[in-house]
């Protein structure tokens, strides 16, 4: 009995085949959208996985998916697992070194990517030795270089609607590449079967796992259509990916715009009758806000049951502007990462002054990051996951052994993230373990001091890092993004308002007001960016 997810998946077609699968939403309203059935979108798979198989990629090598949100992103991830190669997420906002490392770092044999990468794809080339078929989707720009790329609709076209790939295993790879927030980017390898289990909830996200793969088709045969996913962020990120697949475990619909565009994602809504959007934290929410109050003032909200966030968490201050505009909507701050899938999710009390506090599930605990016990209630240590845990760091042996641990006879991951846990279960997230800033000797975590710096009224976005101080060894450093129309913030008021929510030591030292902050196309947090621009208005070297 073994989960593999191009078995799943095929399952799932034979018993809704005509059912909406996907559909691509160029620009609403406009008729533009590209609209696969579960059958459609399972025959073009297959198309692009005979094509690659044709081309000599062979079951588990390695590739790579350097490309924006659009229809052949999801077409691709599936071609891959029906053939046996291995999908690998390239962030698309890499330049040539990055993508050096990346190609060369995950041993890519072939590469799918937009026409617009061309440029930067044909630098990186000539320095990757493994990387030898090429698929480009899209028009070339004028001027770019001319590369050695079978164009995407050549090679669906090529290759054959039907299946016959042969027998798969629960072992077979996926590989989330993430960047983190400092160091090079890891792949992350998980088997199949784990990542079903423990980034797809086995299923179900809203009951029990399938106890046999034939349950996943009875249940989607079963129920009923009409719940509609989409995931806003990239593709690339792996959350979207991984909530597409979500989806599809359901036979439910999934919508993809190719870019994160406020105004648009609100007129899909309407138009698609979404049921379900994922996004990353406040960067992602506070825009829709926005749009609400000005030019998408009225728009037709009712279909939305949920808005859920992943990666960065959508402040208290924040939640409640967009419940006062779609009141009945749910609001989720999960939490999770690359390394172990879900985590768990926000009570309803997490906030400025108590923390980011968690349920999570039974295989999560706070463990000492040196003994891997335990902590005792109130005690500080690392969130660790066990059970359906990747298998390591793709290439990098040391990361791995310093991640990935043998306790009780399972495997666990040992997450970056540092927590408390109460005497009733409840985690309180501190922070990234290599964001923590140590002032005085008091240790403190951006993300608690960003919480109460985003519930000031005149700020809309903000990141704290340490700053080195002779004094303190290190100050706190808010770098803030205004609300438009606000006034002129001082330090002094920032000060004030802070120290209703957090301790005298956490409370800004300095405040930097920029235009714009600085994050992944994702949402998340660029500390670096940060920690650059505060020690800069600070004269720092």
């Amino acid at each position: 009995m073994e989960y593999n997810l191009a078995d799943l998946f095929e399952s799932v077609v034979d018993v809704v085949p005509d059912r909406e699968a996907l559909v691509y939403v160029d620009h609403p309203g406009t008729g533009s959208e590209r609209r696969l059935t579960y059958s459609e979108l399972d025959a073009a798979a297959n198309r692009l996985a005979h094509h690659l198989v044709d081309s000599g990629i062979r079951p588990g090598e390695h590739l790579g998916l350097h490309l924006y949100n659009g229809v052949e992103y999801l077409q691709t991830v599936l071609a891959c697992l029906k053939a046996r190669i291995v999908p690998v997420n390239v962030n698309y906002r890499y330049v040539e070194e990055e993508l050096v490392y990346l190609y060369r770092d995950a041993d890519l044999a072939a590469l799918v990517f937009d026409a617009e990468f061309t440029e930067r794809v044909a630098a990186a080339l000539p320095r990757t030795d493994k990387l030898r078929h090429l698929v480009r989707a899209g028009t070339v720009p004028a001027g770019a270089p001319d590369l050695d790329a079978v164009p995407f609709a050549r090679a669906e076209a090529t290759g054959s609607p039907e299946r016959g790939f042969g027998p798969r295993s629960a072992d077979d790879l996926f590989i989330i590449y993430t960047g983190g927030t400092t160091g090079m980017p890891k792949g992350v390898m998980w088997r199949q079967e784990d990542l079903f289990f423990a980034g797809l909830f086995g299923g179900d996200p809203a009951g029990e796992p399938v106890s046999r793969p034939e349950e996943l088709a009875e249940n989607v045969a079963a129920g009923g259509s009409g719940i509609t996913f989409f995931p806003t962020p990239p593709l690339m990120h792996g959350t979207s990916t991984l909530t597409s697949f979500i989806a599809f475990n359901y036979g439910q619909r999934v919508v993809i715009h190719r870019k994160y565009a406020p105004e648009e994602v609100l007129r899909t809504i309407e138009q698609e009758r979404v049921s379900s959007v994922s996004l990353v934290g406040d960067a992602m929410l506070r825009p829709l806000i926005d749009a609400l109050n000005g030019p998408c003032k009225g728009t037709d909200m009712s279909s939305l049951f949920s808005v859920s966030s992943s990666g960065a968490i959508m402040s208290e201050t924040v939640r409640a502007e967009f419940q006062a505009l779609v009141p009945n909507v749910l609001l989720l701050n999960n939490f999770g990462s690359s390394e172990s899938g879900s985590n768990g999710k926000a009570t309803d009390d997490s906030g400025p002054g108590k923390g980011f506090r968690l349920e999570v599930n039974e295989r999560t605990k706070v463990v000492d990051p040196v003994t891997y016990e335990p902590v005792a209630a109130g005690e500080p240590g690392r969130l660790a996951q066990r059970g359906h845990v990747p298998l390591g760091y793709y290439n990098d042996e040391k990361k791995t052994a310093e991640t990935f641990f043998q306790k009780g006879g399972l495997r666990w991951v040992l997450l970056g993230d540092m927590a408390t846990v109460d005497e009733a279960g409840i985690v309180t997230v501190l922070g990234r373990g290599s964001q923590c800033i140590n002032s005085g000797g008091e240790k403190v975590y951006p993300e608690e001091v960003e919480q109460a710096l985003k519930s000031h009224p005149d700020v809309y976005d903000a990141l704290v890092a340490g700053v080195p101080d002779e004094k303190w060894g290190n100050h706190v450093a808010a770098v803030v993004q205004l609300r438009s129309g606000a006034g002129e913030l001082t330090l002094e008021a920032v000060q004030a308002h802070c120290r209703t929510h957090v301790a005298g030591y956490k409370i800004p030292r300095q405040l930097v007001v920029t235009d714009r902050i600085q994050r992944s196309p994702s949402g998340k947090a660029d500390y670096r960016w940060a920690k650059a621009v505060a020690a800069e208005a600070d004269g720092v070297e």
